[in-house]
């Protein structure tokens, strides 16, 4: 959904970053225009996060596609940024990147030095996140896709798959932006994805390294 949570940590519960944390990991939340990308890292981020939204107006009409988001008030303008500790040396950053066609040429910045992207998208408007697609796959950057409840209609996996052209080596999942467990749900299903890939990338580098290390037959006389 496309507001804040009342799961967000309470002000007393955001500590302070450690002085041990030395390993900064960066993942991207991206999408199309008020699909939720704001709210998930308001819900997930165990600090304030840093926000950008401005209070939208006529000024943008004529720009900004309002088409299934009429009550929307508010747009990131450049990004939002939260965190989470994994453990007293590694920190996760989180970037959600903003939705409207003005600001897509933030996205390449933003993907820069990321691990991984997570595809937020409303299934009432799919064709809003096929840039975002297009762009990671361009990029080379792992991504999921998970879909935001907007209590639309329900769409089978295999019909949100061929709507986004999505191989079937990319994860699907449901979710709630608005909800911390489900938001974090989200990124475990990223980690664990990229730990994935990580490790058929190990077990194929020896098979590579053996196939150029074999002597090249030499040409029949």
């Amino acid at each position: 959904m496309d507001s804040a949570t009342s799961d967000c940590p309470a002000a007393s519960d955001r500590a302070a970053l450690s002085a041990t944390a030395d390993n900064g990991l960066k993942i991207v939340v991206v999408g199309g225009f008020g699909v939720g990308k704001t709210t998930m890292v308001r819900s997930v981020s165990e600090v304030r996060p840093l926000s950008t939204e401005e209070t939208m107006t006529r000024a943008g009409e004529a720009v900004d596609h309002l088409d299934g988001v009429q009550a929307k008030t508010s747009t990131t303008v450049a990004f939002d940024f939260g965190r989470i500790t994994l453990d007293e040396r590694s920190v996760l950053y989180l970037f959600g990147a903003p939705g409207q066609e003005r600001f897509w040429f933030l996205w390449d910045r933003l993907f820069s030095g990321t691990l991984g992207a997570v595809v937020l998208v409303d299934t009432r408007r799919l064709a809003d996140s096929w840039y975002a697609i297009d762009r990671l796959e361009h990029h080379g950057t792992p991504f999921i896709v998970a879909c935001n409840d907007f209590g639309g209609p329900l769409h089978s996996e295999q019909q949100i798959r061929e709507a986004l052209d999505l191989s079937d080596d990319v994860p699907l999942v449901e979710c709630d932006a608005r909800d911390r467990s489900s938001s974090k749900y989200v990124l475990i299903t990223l980690v664990e994805h990229l730990a994935a890939l990580s490790a058929a990338r190990l077990l194929a580098a020896p098979e590579a390294a053996l196939a150029a290390a074999a002597p090249t037959p030499e040409p029949a006389p």
